[in-house]
């Protein structure tokens, strides 16, 4: 990454780190820079997050290591990730009208993981996310093994996960990138 996309990329994240201090409360912008600064393929992951929509924030600190999480906190499943199947192997077995790729390919190409139901929950818990979206999850192997995938979102108050085949894939239904620096 260049250093004028570096500076551009690192005001982006610090304004919204600054924005939104109830997603990592006692927890210094100065502290992540160091941490951004001195990782390289971080930024190049937080960039590909940024460039799809993502808008990523720190939603977590280690106060052992100093790793911070970063996560997508756009309201909304990023635009940029939406009309996915669950993976390659989904993608490979639909016959006709295939999707434009798989959420776990994308994400691997950015550098991400998928949020479990676990991290999606806690997310969820510092705001309202996906009101109008959903997001594929990181799916149990037994679930997979069964051609199913799970997937979250927001409706009525609550946060709901629910199952569908592999090889679905809807508009509104992306996925949330999840990093650890």
């Amino acid at each position: 990454m260049k250093k004028p996309e570096q500076k551009s990329l690192l005001q982006t994240l610090k304004s919204r780190f600054e924005q939104n201090p109830h997603r990592h409360p006692d927890l210094q912008w100065p502290d992540v820079q160091a941490r951004l600064e001195s990782n390289p393929a971080a930024l190049k992951t937080l960039q590909a997050m940024e460039t799809t929509g993502g808008e990523p924030d720190v939603i977590g600190h280690d106060k052992h290591t100093g790793r911070v999480t970063f996560c997508d906190c756009a309201k909304e499943t990023p635009t940029g990730r939406r009309s996915l199947c669950y993976d390659r192997a989904a993608l490979d077995a639909r016959k006709e009208n295939k999707p434009r790729g798989s959420a776990l390919e994308l994400a691997e190409e950015m550098g991400v993981a998928l949020l479990t139901e676990d991290q999606y929950r806690e997310l969820q818990a510092l705001e309202a996310f996906d009101l109008k979206t959903s997001s594929w999850l990181a799916t149990p192997a037994d679930v997979r093994s069964l051609e199913g995938a799970i997937f979250g979102d927001r409706r009525y108050g609550r946060v709901f996960v629910y199952h569908n085949g592999v090889q679905s894939y809807y508009a509104a239904r992306g996925f949330r990138g999840v990093l650890g620096v």
